[in-house]
C-alpha cells in the first residue's frame, strides 16, 4: 500500500497545491515555448520542489507522467551523494549526448547546495555554454549555500510553506477520498504539526488514520503524537511571567512524567509566544531554541526559572524573597498619610521630589528643596519601580531584572550585569533613582555582590524536580 504522500503526489502543474507563484509562470513558459536552460527551485522541505521538477521535465518533453516511469532523458542526481568534482566531470561528458526520446535531456540535481566548491566550478562551465538540448533543474533547501555564479545563470523560483487554510482543505479532501473520519480540530493539529510541509502533513495524516474506526478526535491525536495540552503550556507561560516557581515545577513535572519531550514543550511554548507575543516573554523566547539534548530537561527548567531567581524580589508571587529582603527592624514606619505611587498622582508636570513628599498638617516641605527627605515608612519596591517608570522608562527597564536589599534607610540595588550598573550609576540617572525612592539612600552594588541570591531557598525547589544540586555561584544564573 502506497504512503499517502506518494499516492497523492501531483502529476501535472494544475494539481500542485499552494504554489501558484511557481506553477503559473512555468505553465506560461511551456505554452509560449520559452524554456530556459537552467532553473533553481528553492524553499523549505516538503513544499514540492522535486515534484514540480519532475512534472516540468515530463511536460517539456511531452511525456506522460507516472511515478514508476523511467525515461532515459530525465536524469535525477542526488547532490548529497554525488557532490565531488569527478561526478560533475562525468555529467559534463554525458550532456553532450543528444536526447533519445524527447526534445530535451533534463538533469534534476536535488540538494544542489551539497556540491563541493570544485564541483560547482565544474558545473559553472556547463551552465555558461550548455547544449541547446539540455535543461538543468536544481533544487535546494539552502539557497544561500549556492554560489552567486550559479544562481545568476538560472531562473530562480521560490516555494513557500502552505497556508494553514489551504493545507486544511487539502487534507480534508484526501481524508474524504480515503474514508478517514476525522474532526476539524484534529485535522488542525495535523496542519499545525506539519508546519506547512505537504509531505510532512500527509505523513502525519497517514500515521493517525488508524487511531479509530469511528472518528478520530483531537484528544486521540494529541495522545498519539505525544503533544502537551495547550492549556498546560499557557499555564507554564503565565507561571513564568508571574514568578511562580512552584507552579512551574509542578506543571513541568506533570508534562515530563506524561512522556512529553522537553523539545516538544519548548516548541509549543515558542508557537504560543509567537502567536500572542508579550514583552515579558521575550527573554524566555530567546532561550527556548536551545532546548535540546544533552540534558534537555535541565535546559528547559533553567530557561523557565533562571530569569526569575535573580528577579524574584520584584515579583508579587515570590513571597519568600520579599520576606528575606524586608527592611531591618530599625526602619521608620510609614505614616498613614504617605502618598501613593507616582502613577496615581493627577499632576504629571510636578517634579518627582515634590510628588514624593509626605503630606502633614504640621509642616509642608517646599517643592524647591533639593535635599532628600528621610523615609517615612517601609520601602516598597513595586512603588519605587512605578515612580521610576513615570519619569523614565529606559531606567525602569534597567531595574526590572535587578535585585535589591533594604538596610536601615539605605536601598542597595544589585543590577543584573555590569553594563546595567554603569548606566544606573550615571549622575543624571542616579538623581532620578534618588527622587523616586522618596528619601531612601541609594547604593548601586556590583551584580555579583548580592548575598541573598546565593543559597537561595527557591533553588532547593528547583533541585527537587531535577534530582540534584543546583548551584548559583554567579548570583542569578544556575549552572
Amino acid at each position: 500500500m502506497k504512503a499517502l504522500y506518494r499516492k497523492y503526489r501531483p502529476k501535472c502543474l494544475a494539481e500542485v497545491v499552494g504554489q501558484e507563484q511557481v506553477t503559473g509562470p512555468l505553465g506560461n513558459s511551456l505554452k509560449a515555448g520559452k524554456v530556459s536552460h537552467a532553473y533553481l527551485f528553492t524553499g523549505p522541505r516538503g513544499t514540492g520542489k522535486t515534484s514540480v521538477a519532475r512534472i516540468f521535465a515530463h511536460e517539456v518533453n511531452g511525456f506522460e507522467y507516472n511515478l514508476e516511469d523511467d525515461y532515459v532523458d530525465i536524469i535525477e542526481i542526488d547532490g548529497a551523494s554525488n557532490r565531488g568534482i569527478d561526478n560533475i566531470r562525468e555529467l559534463r561528458e554525458k550532456v553532450m549526448i543528444a536526447p533519445t526520446a524527447g526534445k530535451y535531456k533534463v538533469y534534476i540535481i536535488d540538494e544542489v547546495h551539497m556540491l563541493t566548491k570544485d564541483a560547482f566550478n565544474a558545473l559553472l562551465k556547463t551552465l555558461e555554454e550548455p547544449p541547446e538540448s539540455v535543461i538543468f533543474i536544481m533544487a535546494t533547501t539552502d539557497a544561500y549555500k549556492v554560489p552567486v555564479t550559479i544562481t545568476s545563470r538560472a531562473q530562480t523560483y521560490t516555494f513557500k510553506l502552505a497556508d494553514p487554510a489551504v493545507m486544511l482543505g487539502h487534507l480534508k479532501a484526501i481524508a474524504e477520498k480515503e474514508g478517514i473520519k476525522i474532526t476539524d480540530d484534529a485535522l488542525e493539529i495535523v496542519v499545525k504539526r506539519g508546519g506547512g510541509s505537504f509531505r510532512d502533513s500527509l505523513s502525519l495524516l497517514d500515521q493517525i488514520s488508524t487511531l479509530s474506526a469511528e472518528e478520530i478526535t483531537k484528544e486521540l491525536v494529541i495522545g498519539a503524537m505525544g503533544l502537551p495540552d495547550d492549556e498546560k503550556i499557557l499555564n507554564l507561560l503565565n507561571s513564568y511571567t508571574g514568578g511562580d516557581v512552584v507552579k512551574i515545577t509542578t506543571v513541568l513535572k506533570d508534562l515530563l512524567s506524561g512522556g512529553i519531550k522537553p523539545e516538544t514543550i519548548a516548541e509549543e511554548m515558542i508557537t504560543q509566544i509567537i502567536a500572542a507575543p508579550r514583552p515579558e516573554l521575550m527573554p524566555l523566547l530567546a532561550k527556548l531554541p536551545d532546548i535540546k539534548e544533552p540534558f534537555a530537561e535541565a535546559r528547559l527548567l533553567v530557561a523557565l526559572t533562571t530569569g526569575m531567581i535573580a528577579n524574584t524580589q520584584t515579583m508579587p508571587a515570590a513571597q519568600p524573597a520579599r520576606a528575606r529582603l524586608a527592611p531591618q527592624p530599625n526602619a521608620t514606619l510609614r505614616q498613614e498619610s504617605a502618598p501613593q505611587s507616582i502613577a496615581t498622582q493627577p499632576q504629571e508636570t510636578k517634579p518627582i521630589t515634590e510628588k514624593l513628599q509626605p503630606k502633614s498638617a504640621q509642616s509642608v516641605t517646599s517643592s524647591t528643596s533639593s535635599a532628600p527627605q528621610p523615609p517615612s515608612g517601609p520601602f516598597s519596591w513595586d512603588e519605587f519601580l512605578q515612580n521610576v517608570l513615570s519619569v523614565n522608562d529606559a531606567i525602569h527597564s534597567q531595574l526590572v531584572r535587578a535585585g535589591y536589599q533594604v538596610s536601615g534607610d539605605v536601598l542597595t540595588i544589585f543590577p543584573e550585569k555590569k553594563i546595567n550598573k554603569t548606566i544606573l550609576s550615571r549622575e543624571n540617572n542616579k538623581k532620578i533613582l534618588i527622587d523616586a525612592a522618596g528619601g531612601w539612600k541609594i547604593t548601586i552594588a556590583d551584580p555579583g555582590d548580592n548575598p541573598n541570591l546565593k543559597n537561595d531557598p527557591l533553588l532547593s525547589k528547583i533541585s527537587g524536580i531535577m534530582g540534584g544540586e543546583v548551584r548559583n555561584d554567579t548570583g542569578g544564573n544556575p549552572f
